[in-house]
């Protein structure tokens, strides 16, 4: 919030939101959404969403992300709704295909990415890896710095 000393009326400053989205709404999206919501300080609005989401967060992925001190234990599964795209300044899918719904004035990334469903650990981590470099790349673009995680990198 700034405020204007001449009129002394304050003024929301909008927040830049993502949305990130992959079949299941179970591991690569919800890794993303945590690495965003960790590294941005709060600094932007973090969705994720899924296609066909499934039951639970994958316990793999929940695992390497503790490993980074990064707690997404709490995240359930979401599915998508054209509201969530609409009310996100940039959309990030994760191998959805052509199920989100596209919007004039939105910025769309297709993220290529192997799916963690089925994996283990030694295999989820290079894709969690992947998933934060990235995430800091989106933070550039969007003009928040990002902050140092806490524990674990």
């Amino acid at each position: 919030m700034t405020t204007d000393i001449t009129t002394g009326s304050t003024t929301e400053q909008a927040r830049p939101s993502a949305l990130f989205v992959c079949v299941h709404n179970a591991g690569r999206s919800q890794m993303a959404a945590g690495f965003l919501r960790e590294l941005s300080g709060g600094a932007v609005e973090v969705r994720s969403a899924g296609s066909m989401p499934a039951d639970q967060i994958n316990p793999t992925a929940v695992e390497a992300m503790l490993e980074l001190g990064i707690d997404i234990r709490a995240e359930q599964p979401k599915v998508l709704t054209t509201e969530a795209v609409q009310a996100s300044d940039a959309v990030i899918t994760m191998g959805c295909g052509d199920v989100c719904p596209v919007f004039p004035g939105k910025r769309y990334e297709d993220w290529k990415l192997d799916d963690p469903a089925g994996q283990g650990i030694e295999a989820v981590r290079p894709i969690r890896d992947e998933i934060h470099r990235r995430v800091l790349a989106l933070l550039d673009q969007l003009g928040v710095p990002a902050v140092p995680l806490t524990a674990g990198s």
